[in-house]
């Protein structure tokens, strides 16, 4: 009946998982970059199996604990006897049984529990910005993969609008041709860049599709209903300074402060460690009887245990040496990590100023080759322009487009690594 009753629970919370997972995004929803973050931070296998890491931390905080607590056991044995083979007694076998009610609680060990409570207890919170940092890791990544499918979706749009404008210069090409206005070459190259404009295009729907699923992958989902993504690939001015930046990532980063509580937790450890050369005194307490067939036996005693430990064989010595090089380990992770920080602050704001600069620039250059493009479409229409021109034109237009998109991206995913340097979850 256990078993049976189990099977149905465990198949209950799986429907449930599923359902639930799947009841995150229906059909037709347009999602926002909020959206998207909260459907990773809810299903995102990695932030699952660290949120995983701190009930098992907070676990061993219970485990240390229980040495504030008494330990009872009971021992039961039961045997049953005959005579020896080679006995010349005459001996009916018989049965002899024992039970004893067993009670220990420890009274005073220099302070050695409270010590494996506290460093359990740093563990804990070393794990917790671990969660934290795990879930920033899964923030970027959304953001990233979300300003990457928008980036690819405008380059599509930017593609199909380039076939329109090859397909209208094809017709017109094609009209003067029969007109005797221009020459079959006109209509040839018409022609072959309509198809390359063609196959560019199919090239980026492919690109939108592997897009998609990339920042299906980085949300933690699969098997979704179809969905939109709110197109809010836009330039929005982000003021910060560099000092500023750096002080927020000292403050806030997740990953300094769990190396910050791992060495805390080392230096408790070392005392911990000291303490082996200190007694534990203990009490006990024990009640039982053993007998037999005719006779029972009962007994109980109370009593004082002092352990002090003479000689393990330098063990204690090599624990406290083993924390200290642990120790020594972790600081010196701790300035590697500083500079890492630093590393990442000054690159992604780096990356974040030049990307502004590009998207002031590219929005200008994109001005002058829309420009350029309806000059060579008149030039052409008024017979003292060739098709190469336009031509040009609009690969120069289609090009600048591009480069103007990708600064967006660019910026966009800049200022998310700058955020998430900075030690900012969302």
């Amino acid at each position: 009946m256990f078993k049976k009753t189990l099977y149905v629970s465990i198949f209950v919370l799986f429907i449930t998982h599923n359902v639930f997972a799947a009841g995150l995004i229906t059909q037709g929803d347009v999602l926002n970059l909020e959206r998207c973050i909260d459907i990773a931070l809810q299903n995102h296998p990695s932030i699952n199996a660290a949120a995983s890491t701190v009930r098992a931390s907070e676990s061993r905080i219970g485990q240390a604990r229980a040495n504030y607590f008494p330990q009872v056991t009971f021992q039961s044995s039961y045997q049953r006897i005959g005579p020896a083979s080679l006995s010349s007694l005459n001996v009916d076998p018989y049965n002899q049984y024992s039970n004893t009610l067993n009670l220990s609680q420890n009274l005073f060990d220099f302070g050695k529990t409270f010590d494996q409570i506290q460093i359990q207890s740093l563990g804990t919170e070393s794990a917790r910005a671990d969660l934290q940092d795990v879930s920033g890791q899964v923030v970027l990544g959304v953001k990233q993969a979300y300003y990457g499918f928008l980036q690819t979706k405008m380059s599509r749009n930017v593609a199909m609008e380039t076939v329109d404008q090859f397909h209208q210069h094809h017709e017109i090409a094609k009209a003067f041709f029969e007109t005797g206005k221009s020459s079959k070459i006109d209509v040839t190259s018409a022609e072959v860049n309509l198809s390359n404009a063609k196959i560019n295009l199919l090239k980026a729907e492919n690109a939108l599709r592997i897009a998609k699923v990339t920042l299906n992958n980085a949300m933690g989902i699969t098997n979704n209903p179809a969905y939109e993504i709110k197109d809010d690939l836009a330039y929005r001015p982000y003021e910060i300074s560099l000092e500023q930046a750096l002080q927020n990532a000292y403050k806030n980063r997740p990953d300094l402060l769990s190396t910050l509580k791992k060495k805390e937790g080392l230096e408790k450890t070392i005392d911990l460690n000291k303490k082996g050369y200190l007694p534990v005194l203990s009490g006990n307490a024990a009640y039982g009887y053993t007998g037999n067939d005719t006779t029972t036996d009962k007994s109980w005693n109370v009593g004082l245990i002092l352990t002090f430990p003479l000689f393990t064989g330098l063990s204690t010595k090599y624990q406290i040496d083993e924390a200290r090089a642990n120790l020594d380990f972790l600081k010196a992770n701790e300035d590697s990590l500083l500079q890492k920080v630093s590393l990442e602050i000054e690159s992604a704001y780096l990356s974040l100023k030049e990307a502004e600069e590009r998207i002031s620039a590219g929005k200008l250059v994109v001005t002058q080759a829309e420009e350029t493009v309806e000059l060579a479409k008149g030039r052409y229409s008024a017979g003292v322009g060739s098709s190469i021109e336009i031509t040009d034109a609009m690969i120069t237009l289609n090009n600048s487009k591009m480069t103007y998109i990708t600064a967006l991206s660019d910026y966009s995913v800049a200022q998310a690594n700058l955020e998430k340097a900075m030690g900012v979850q969302k």
